[in-house]
């Protein structure tokens, strides 16, 4: 079977009784996106085929433990929510994810898959919300971004822009008029990129990086149709695993 550049080698592709290789499950208030602040399960897999400059996750691009789909839906159904963030590391790296959203689905879970935009989503079933990166010329990955997954996203899923300077705001701001991003998914986001310990303003607040003043500034000017949002487990919980 051909290998895409993209995949993990090392983690199996087609046998769904090979389950999936697992970071971690853990329950915790979502930070991002439309259910930003809401209890919600992540499922972390391990492996992603990019490294983007301001991974915040890097301890999900190896190691992990194997285990079956049977076994991580019972750990999840130990958790009093219906909720569930599939992440990773990059969780369409690992075919077997689809398998698993199929079953959480039909057990009733309210599914949001956070991808890089790198691997296609065709078949990622409708009823999960996909919030997609379209990666920015500083994220180093903007090469890798599969432009013809525009075409299986709807109203239903999102798109997330990580802004680390003017250049990206631009680069975002041209990406999505060309696309008529806004039109082709329900919210199109800008996040600043920030690390706790180092990019706090104190003239600005103790919790709010230097960049997400200037971002804010730049979206009001343009008015985009846009939404902004800060990561709020980062500032809840810093950079924390299992957080």
């Amino acid at each position: 079977m051909n290998q895409s550049p993209l995949r993990t080698a090392a983690i199996p592709v087609t046998d769904p009784s090979a389950g999936l290789r697992l970071t971690e499950i853990f329950y915790s208030l979502q930070g991002e996106a439309l259910t930003s602040g809401l209890p919600t399960i992540f499922v972390r897999l391990t492996g992603c085929p990019l490294r983007c400059v301001y991974c915040d996750t890097e301890y999900a691009f190896t190691g992990g433990e194997r285990q079956s789909l049977d076994a991580i839906i019972a750990t999840i159904k130990t958790y009093p929510c219906k909720r569930i963030c599939l992440t990773g590391g990059e969780p369409l790296a690992q075919p077997n994810a689809i398998e698993l959203i199929q079953r959480l689905l039909g057990d009733g879970y309210e599914i949001s898959l956070e991808t890089a935009g790198a691997l296609s989503v065709k078949d990622v079933p409708a009823a999960v919300s996909k919030v997609m990166d379209l990666k920015t010329p500083s994220s180093g990955e903007a090469d890798k971004n599969l432009w013809s997954n525009l075409d299986h996203l709807t109203q239903h899923d999102q798109i997330k822009f990580v802004i680390m300077n003017r250049t990206d705001y631009d680069w975002a701001k041209t990406t999505l008029i060309e696309h008529q991003l806004d039109k082709r998914v329900g919210t199109v986001w800008f996040s600043p990129m920030f690390t706790v310990a180092d990019d706090i303003d104190d003239a600005v607040s103790p919790e709010v990086p230097v960049l997400a003043r200037e971002l804010a500034e730049w979206m009001l000017t343009d008015a985009l149709p846009v939404r902004f949002q800060l990561q709020l487990h980062k500032i809840i919980w810093a950079d924390a695993k299992g957080k």
